[in-house]
């Protein structure tokens, strides 16, 4: 079985992210930028999942100008076997996502699909279900726990009453949650050895698919900074305060 990675070029969880002087989107200049965080513990459940010999060949795929190699070399390190960049420079929304993921399914024909349940950018979490909608095949969102027997995939969900256990055939599409793995470190020998790993550019326009925005972001806003709190002496003044600020 092929098992199929979506990879996204996101500024690293832990840079602190500034808003443009003008509101037109997010610094990036000289900001570190890394894999989507839930990519990554999509990636690594689908190396242990080749090493328990489920799989015979792992495949990361990004949607992004050449910039975006970085990441699926760090792919690469950790261990996928080729990578697949869909070049284009404009920013790319999920549908338009879904839709080019779903071209290199059909080229690559996979047996498993895993991608995180979201970015930590955009937090859309909607790319993984367009992605099963429009390839008419099962899904399974929010996994932390995932394992595969055959043409059947057993996942654990993360859900609002706790957890739910489902089964859905395969092929799928998985989207996964932080508690499902820790992604293993890359070492420096692993990163070496990426380099002569096969890297294939397609071309969006190729692709045949319209990336052109559904929706238009208008402005980005700072949250506003957080006011100075007061010292109360009694529950009576905290009650009081509380009054004065409408918040009871």
């Amino acid at each position: 079985m092929k098992i199929l990675v979506g990879i996204k070029r996101v500024v690293d969880y832990n840079v602190r992210v500034r808003v443009l002087p003008n509101g037109s989107g997010v610094d990036t200049d000289g900001v570190k930028m890394s894999v989507n965080p839930f990519d990554e513990i999509a990636l690594e459940e689908a190396l242990r999942l080749k090493e328990a010999g489920k799989a015979t060949e792992v495949v990361v795929v990004s949607i992004g100008g050449d910039e975006c190699q970085q990441q699926l070399r760090t792919g690469l390190a950790m261990g996928a076997d080729r990578a697949i960049q869909v070049n284009i420079t404009a920013a790319v929304q999920p549908l338009a996502a879904a839709r080019a993921l779903l071209k290199v399914i059909e080229q690559e024909q996979p047996g498993l699909v895993l991608l995180g349940k979201q970015a930590i950018d955009d937090d859309n979490n909607q790319t993984g279900q367009m992605l099963a909608g429009l390839w008419n095949r099962p899904q399974a969102t929010f996994a932390s726990k995932l394992s595969v027997e055959g043409d059947k995939a057993t996942v654990t969900r993360e859900v609002d009453a706790g957890l739910e256990t489902i089964s859905i055939d395969l092929p799928a599409v998985i989207t996964v949650d932080l508690r499902l793995n820790e992604p293993r470190f890359v070492k420096l020998p692993d990163i070496m050895k990426a380099k002569r790993k096969p890297l294939d550019v397609l071309q969006m326009e190729q692709l045949g698919i319209d990336a052109g925005p559904v929706y238009t972001i208008e402005k980005f806003t700072p949250p506003p900074q957080r006011q100075k709190g007061i010292m109360v002496e009694s529950a009576e003044q905290l009650l009081q305060e509380l009054k004065n600020r409408g918040l009871v």
